[in-house]
């Protein structure tokens, strides 16, 4: 088996061979933190996420190191820090908590480094010394801007001419500026703005070299795979491929010269058939969504499309995500007897995870291996849980207990209360008191309460809605 990766460079899916095996390094573009992150922005976190895992089982946990980088100097960020009267810290460390918190629930394994723009200011201005030696930026007015002249590849990542990408994307007009494409690098603060001394004058850096100067601190150059969504693309990534070799490194500069092995981007996240967008508040905020339905449903809905293509957001997506977790729950819970078989994940759900991370064809081994689960007989049955645990843990699924999963937003009195009608139910059908049995289940149906009994006694759950 051999992991085939989507590379947007080739335009095609290439086998995924690492520099070092035993040193693979990832980087994804990280969150601005001045608020609470959207749906949209946790696609890329948990689809890369699944890359990170299954690179973890591949190669070993300790051979990966995955990075994704904090931006914690922004425009946003210094206004939301003037309304508030604090300094850009308060800001940016209160959401960056909630962000890291809320993507927990969501599954997401931390990353193994998450380096911060204000803690990584040294090596920016040392890699944009670098491109100014280089001729590859200049000095204008207080600004340094990247001279795209100076890389004859620019486009080649994105596969548009130059005069396409100008015409297409919203460009800074300036008078400084030596070609209409160049891109700032580092520029002037603004009055009470943070602002950090450099060779050019006092000022912060421009939003593409954060990434470039995180990366090359972080992981080295050249990186294997390097991750972010499509919108990216143009002209962030575009920037930050030309900016990071123009500056060069161990690996030289030129045709020969190689910044990332893999360029990977997931699609967009819309809500129904839009775009989702701040400006028409059509915005599902992560913080909201998990006080409404559990983290691993939310997390399921994000990969039931394979992640290179749009992924359409809605209630019913969620509530059908629920559903398929039920499905799989339930047939745990169905076998909780049975110690589960220690082994490894099947071999059909591994061949789809590797062929450009087919979510929806392991989702649907997931599904194959629960029925057989609940087919199996005698020793076959420990196999069949081991497996399907390993599979879907794999994937980030399936850490609950079933128990909890299906009584998960039920509150301490009615789960007593659940719990003390369930004992009367038993009583009575112990005593062949039918009638007082019926009366009791009657109560739980009124509380939406579903039972299951079994030789044991009963479970129960909270019945779906329909």
């Amino acid at each position: 088996m051999t992991l085939n990766l989507y590379d947007t460079m080739a335009r095609a899916k290439r086998p995924f061979a690492p520099r070092d095996p035993k040193r693979v390094t990832m980087y994804v573009c990280g969150p601005t933190v001045y608020n609470y992150a959207h749906i949209g922005n946790a696609r890329p976190v948990v689809a890369f996420d699944v890359l990170f895992r299954l690179l973890r089982h591949t190669y070993g946990a300790d051979a990966v190191i995955y990075a994704a980088n904090v931006t914690d100097v922004d425009d946003k960020i210094n206004k939301k820090a003037a309304e508030e009267g604090v300094d850009i810290s308060v800001i940016t460390d209160r959401y960056l908590d909630i962000y890291n918190a809320d993507m927990s629930v969501l599954g997401a394994l931390r990353p193994t480094h998450q380096p911060r723009a204000t803690q990584t200011m040294d090596a920016i201005i040392a890699m944009i010394g670098r491109l100014v030696r280089n001729n590859a930026a200049y000095a204008a007015e207080g600004h340094v801007l990247f001279n795209t002249q100076a890389y004859s590849d620019y486009g080649k990542l994105s596969g548009h001419p130059m005069e396409d990408m100008i015409a297409g994307a919203r460009v800074d007009v300036a008078p400084y500026k030596q070609h209409p494409a160049d891109f700032v690098l580092w520029k002037p603060s603004k009055d009470n703005e943070p602002v950090w001394e450099s060779p050019w004058g006092p000022g912060r850096p421009g939003w593409h070299i954060e990434c470039s100067a995180m990366i090359e601190q972080a992981l080295g150059l050249p990186i294997d795979i390097h991750g972010g969504g499509i919108d990216l693309l143009f002209p962030h990534h575009e920037n930050e491929m030309a900016q990071g070799l123009c500056a060069g490194h161990e690996h030289g500069q030129g045709a020969e010269a190689e910044y990332a092995r893999y360029w990977m981007h997931n699609g967009f996240l819309n809500m129904g058939a839009e775009k989702m967008s701040k400006s028409v508040g059509n915005v599902a905020l992560v913080h909201q969504l998990i006080q409404q339905a559990p983290g691993e449903a939310l997390r399921w809905a994000l990969l039931v499309g394979q992640y290179r293509a749009p992924l359409d957001w809605t209630e019913e997506l969620i509530e059908q995500s629920k559903k398929a977790l039920d499905r799989l729950y339930g047939a745990l819970r169905r076998s909780s007897e049975v110690k589960a078989e220690a082994t490894g994940p099947s071999v059909a759900f591994l061949e789809a995870l590797e062929d450009d991370l087919n979510t929806p064809a392991a989702m649907a081994e997931l599904f194959a291996m629960a029925t057989a689960l609940e087919t199996a007989r005698g020793d076959d049955r420990a196999y069949a849980k081991g497996e399907l645990l390993a599979s879907a843990n794999l994937m980030g699924f399936l850490f609950a207990d079933p128990e909890y999963w299906f009584q998960a937003g039920v509150s301490d009195e009615l789960r007593d209360k659940v719990d003390g009608l369930i004992a009367d139910r038993v009583a009575a059908r112990a005593a062949k008191d039918w009638a007082a049995a019926d009366r009791i289940r009657g109560e739980l149906t009124a509380l939406n309460i579903e039972v299951m009994d079994n030789p044991t006694g009963a479970t129960w759950r909270i019945k779906e809605q329909s």
